[in-house]
């Protein structure tokens, strides 16, 4: 049975949460909280599969609790579970499974648990989550660059950077700065030699030259370019089966 908890600071929408997931009868609910602060040192000593997280609080943004939840081994599932829409992209490049929309549903959640099942038993064979990566880098990408559209040959790509929301894809010898988001991008890419090392980047693994140890269980590489990309501690164990260290 998979264990929750759920984050938001309406007592009545907790209460609607907390019974359709019981009476779907695959979870158990370890503790709730209307607050960040509370949540995640609950979380921290509860140890949930997974939580579910209102985005807008009264005093703190959810958004924050996740991320810190990242730093977490292993990190619980985050389910975002809010009113509101726009923030879906934020949500799902800080690695969110689902985004779930108030009033909410009973099926709508119960093929959020089938998803989140499906993710345990992959974890319980110590698989890795991607699919075997298709060596077709010389195939091309298209990407919007100001008023226009661009192609760019998938070996010659280093590494995409996310900030605010908008994307960086550096070459080894240029930057493009993309009027895309990140999750937009590692889906045109999925299934190549492209791989998430951290919630802002994904990297050519066949541009990396050098591992560099770092603090807390995390890497930097180096890239054929120079360039240095942080590993998050969420992708070290895949980074280390794809590349056999």
């Amino acid at each position: 049975m998979l264990k929750a908890y759920i984050v938001d600071d309406e007592p009545l929408a907790r209460d609607e949460l907390k019974y359709l997931l019981i009476r779907s009868k695959q979870v158990g609910v370890l503790g709730e909280s209307d607050c960040i602060e509370d949540a995640a040192a609950d979380i921290f000593k509860l140890k949930p599969d997974l939580v579910f997280l209102d985005i807008e609080l009264a005093e703190d943004s959810g958004l924050e609790l996740a991320r810190q939840l990242e730093n977490l081994n292993p990190a619980p599932a985050i389910v975002f579970a809010t009113a509101y829409d726009e923030f879906a992209l934020k949500a799902f490049e800080l690695d969110a499974v689902d985004y779930i929309l108030k009033p909410f549903d009973e099926e709508r959640i119960g093929k959020t648990l089938e998803k989140i099942k499906k993710m345990q038993k992959i974890g319980d064979q110590d698989l890795p989550i991607y699919s075997p990566m298709k060596n077709n880098q010389n195939e091309k990408i298209a990407v919007p660059v100001e008023d226009r559209i661009i192609l760019l040959t998938n070996a010659d790509i280093v590494y995409l950077e996310s900030s605010e929301g908008k994307c960086t894809i550096e070459t080894m010898d240029q930057k493009y700065k993309v009027s895309e988001a990140l999750v937009v991008l590692e889906k045109k890419l999925h299934n190549t030699k492209f791989f998430r090392v951290h919630r802002s980047f994904i990297v050519n693994i066949d541009h990396i030259v050098e591992i560099e140890p770092w603090f807390n269980s995390t890497y930097n590489l180096i890239m054929g370019n120079g360039s240095k990309v942080p590993v998050s501690r969420t992708y070290v164990k895949e980074l280390k089966q794809i590349l056999g260290f």
